[in-house]
């Protein structure tokens, strides 16, 4: 008999996959679980399992090529014999001759690796290594045994940072930049040594990138084009608020040491007054308003080769600073390394974008398709201003700006919101450690 391999869908959002690599070839032998090929998503790379054994006798999509969530993209023969049989089939195929009924894009939902009930802690029970293949040419070019490695990626699956920490070398490639984090300086700093802490290299162009040639978007811009496209048709609207960082600086200078990020002070910010109001952590349904059970702050990151993905801190409201910054941390590292899993960036109900440590004093978000806002935020630089009594003086102030889905929040509601997020941040930003 002769089965075929389908491309799988990877998460919810997929509808077509690209075929980063065969681990096998033609001809070979094909046990029933084993990986047989590596499979990009929108947003992360997984290893793709046969579900029957026997020989993998045509590959129909090559390395490199995308197919839709469903269709066939090989051929494995349970014996030696019907090879011959299925590379004629293949022929058929490819005259536009009948073709297989497509599989059920739910038939994989998620990362297929290994089996989660009886794998190990870097491979499957049949004793294979499941690494990434950033983390197979790592170790490849480190001269690192991945059979010596403990993976740390999903279903213990070794990481290129994995590979790095064994070899004790460190990973030439840009990482990603969080879109996220903005450089402080403490509050006796100069005003000019201030404005150049704000001023960042620019970012490292995609790699192989010739001038004048025209390159294809690769799965993830895709997939944010996309969404972005779907955005569009979503009634929103736009709130600005100035707020005075001075005590969130001094409290991030004092708690820095302890590995605490800009990016998880934000989110615990921004997720302690979502609690107060409900409405603008929730989402659109037909004719109806879909109110969170959760709060999840989703953050904006950079990738180095084009896109952006969204890591998400889930229930961040009610997780301690530290935790929330070592969360954060993992999932930015994991996110370069696209070892995400779906409910790592596919599950935020509100969205942070920041682009302060470029220097940029606002912007415009563009809301994430099922949400109702996104919140952009701009650099916090020192202004001189007037307090009530006509005084003037220096404080460090950030504009933050709220893109808003008019259909379920209304301008009051998040010019509240924007309120109690700036009475929060400066005048009881060191609750934020409790």
């Amino acid at each position: 008999m002769i089965h075929d391999i389908f491309m799988p869908a990877l998460s919810s959002t997929m509808t077509e996959g690209k075929i980063v690599e065969w681990t096998k070839s033609p001809g070979d032998k094909v046990e029933k679980g084993e990986t047989v090929l590596v499979v990009e998503s929108d947003k992360a790379d997984m290893d793709v399992e046969s579900f029957n054994e026997g020989y993998l006798a045509v590959i129909l999509v090559e390395a490199g090529q995308e197919a839709p969530v469903g269709s066939a993209i090989a051929l494995v023969a349970e014996t030696e014999a019907e090879i011959e049989s299925a590379k004629k089939q293949a022929v058929d195929y490819a005259k536009g001759g009948s073709k297989p009924e497509q599989a059920a894009p739910v038939a994989v939902t998620a990362p297929v690796e290994v089996s989660t009930a009886t794998a190990s802690s870097n491979g499957s029970s049949s004793g294979r290594t499941i690494a990434s293949p950033r983390a197979k040419k790592l170790a490849k070019q480190l001269g690192v045994d991945l059979k010596t490695i403990q993976g740390s990626g999903p279903y213990g699956r070794i990481t290129a940072g994995d590979v790095e920490q064994a070899s004790g070398k460190p990973i030439s490639s840009p990482a990603a930049t969080p879109i996220g984090v903005v450089p402080q300086a403490t509050a006796n700093s100069a005003p000019a040594v201030v404005a150049a802490s704000v001023t960042p290299s620019t970012p490292a162009a995609p790699v192989n990138v010739t001038s004048g040639e025209t390159v294809p978007l690769n799965t993830l811009q895709k997939a944010v084009v996309q969404n972005m496209m779907a955005s569009l048709q979503v009634p929103i609207f736009h709130v600005t608020y100035t707020i005075t960082t001075d005590a969130l600086d001094r409290l991030y200078q004092q708690i820095k040491p302890k590995g605490v990020t800009m990016t998880a002070l934000l989110a615990k910010a921004i997720a302690i007054t979502l609690q107060k109001h409900p409405v603008v952590n929730a989402g659109y349904t037909q004719d109806a308003i879909s109110y969170k059970s959760e709060i999840n702050i989703a953050v904006a990151v950079a990738m180095p080769d084009g896109g952006l993905i969204t890591p998400v801190l889930r229930n961040a409201d009610q997780m301690d600073i530290y935790s929330l910054s070592r969360s954060w941390q993992d999932l930015v590292a994991r996110a370069r390394s696209k070892q995400l899993k779906p409910e790592e960036y596919t599950t935020g109900t509100f969205t942070l974008s920041n682009l302060g440590m470029f220097g940029v004093d606002s912007f415009d978000a563009i809301l994430p398709p099922g949400q109702g806002s996104i919140l952009a935020v701009g650099g916090s630089k020192p202004q001189l201003v007037a307090d009530d009594r006509g005084m003037m003086g220096v404080k460090r102030q950030m504009k933050v700006n709220i893109t808003a889905d008019h259909r379920i929040i209304y301008g009051a509601q998040a010019a509240a919101f924007l309120k109690d997020l700036a009475s929060l941040i400066e005048t009881d930003a060191q609750s934020l450690t409790l």
